[in-house]
């Protein structure tokens, strides 16, 4: 079964103290660098974001201690029941990759699992009533370029085609791999076509 890379952003639930810390300071970003489960439903965090949101961390009830602040990414202690991971991840069994953000309130994950488990997860956040919007799902098991493609694609990049200013040509490029321009042209239309299909939902979510 083919591995699908979901990205998806939820919004975390009152109680959450990454989600409390952010809707208190809604401009504020709040990157989790990466994170650990501890015995008895504790857990522990690497983090980076604002002063700010480093007060609000401090003050909030289930966060036992803020730790290395004069470190990049500063430590933190979560109490049992001060969020970690929801309860549709671990029933699913999936972990979202690190690093990933969460601001005011809403976190955005990448998380890769098997075409089921992407159904099952998102089941799971309807049935729980929490909010989330997915962003974009595909399969990282097909290839999005073919070998031939990847080969014309590597060569475009190596001789400075997408360049601003370009520093070679079309026509320059089909010399270098023995084929007529023509040829060449409908490829990298094709090739384009893909690149640009896969990444839509990316390219849009940009704001």
């Amino acid at each position: 079964m083919g591995t699908h890379r979901l990205r998806i952003e939820v919004r975390l639930p009152d109680g959450h103290w990454a989600g409390d810390v952010t809707r208190a300071n809604p401009t504020e970003v709040l990157r989790i660098e990466k994170h650990m489960p501890l015995a008895r439903g504790r857990g522990t965090a690497r983090i980076s974001g604002g002063p700010d949101l480093y007060t609000s961390i401090d003050a909030h009830p289930k966060i036992e201690a803020l730790r290395e602040l004069d470190q990049r990414h500063p430590s933190v202690d979560i109490s049992a029941g001060g969020g970690g991971f929801l309860r549709p991840l671990i029933d699913v069994g999936v972990i979202p990759n690190t690093p990933f953000e969460v601001r005011d309130g809403w976190v955005e994950w990448t998380i890769e699992c098997t075409q089921t488990k992407a159904r099952n997860l998102i089941q799971r956040f309807r049935e729980d009533g929490l909010p989330h919007r997915l962003l974009s799902t595909r399969s990282s098991s097909t290839e999005l370029l073919t070998p031939r493609q990847r080969q014309v694609f590597e060569l475009a990049l190596r001789e400075g085609y997408y360049d601003v200013p370009r520093r070679t040509s079309i026509t320059e490029m089909a010399r270098l791999l023995g084929v007529a321009k023509s040829t060449l042209s409908a490829q990298m239309h094709r090739m384009e076509s893909a690149v640009m299909r896969t990444y839509a939902e990316d390219i849009r979510k940009v704001r």
